[in-house]
């Protein structure tokens, strides 16, 4: 658990599947479509990825009812393939996410700089639906 006064938040989730899919699912656009949403109210409707240490990305996501959207993007500063993705948002905050191997498992440990609008927990929270919403559509697809 996280605390206001803690520089980055953390997510983590060991999903029952091994490295070469959690990489694809993780990274090619029409799959990241289908899980990039924190609630069944929102959806990711668009998404691209030029996943490469310079490469940019974005991913729309919205709610479902039209009422709201943003675009979620950045720039990768460190890539290595099956193991290590870290990029900068537009706003600056830094994202590490680290991917580790177990044969049939794979766990993420995915850690980010807060934005000061949201409290942590929610934020944390959000990050945390998120990557489960992964971990369901990677399992059963």
């Amino acid at each position: 658990m996280t605390t206001a006064n803690q520089t980055t938040i953390t997510v983590e989730s060991t999903i029952n599947a091994p490295i070469e899919k959690v990489w694809q699912y993780w990274n090619a656009p029409e799959h990241i479509t289908q899980w990039c949403a924190a609630s069944d109210d929102w959806h990711a409707p668009e998404a691209s990825n030029d996943l490469r240490t310079g490469g940019k990305f974005s991913t729309t996501m919205a709610a479902k009812d039209g009422s709201f959207s943003f675009d979620f993007g950045g720039e990768y500063t460190e890539v290595k393939e099956h193991e290590l993705i870290t990029y900068q948002l537009g706003d600056n905050r830094r994202v590490k996410i680290i991917f580790n191997s177990y044969g049939d498992t794979t766990h993420i440990t995915e850690t980010f700089d807060p934005e000061n609008t949201n409290s942590p927990e929610m934020q944390q929270a959000g990050w945390q639906a998120i990557l489960d919403n992964f971990r369901k559509y990677t399992e059963n697809n």
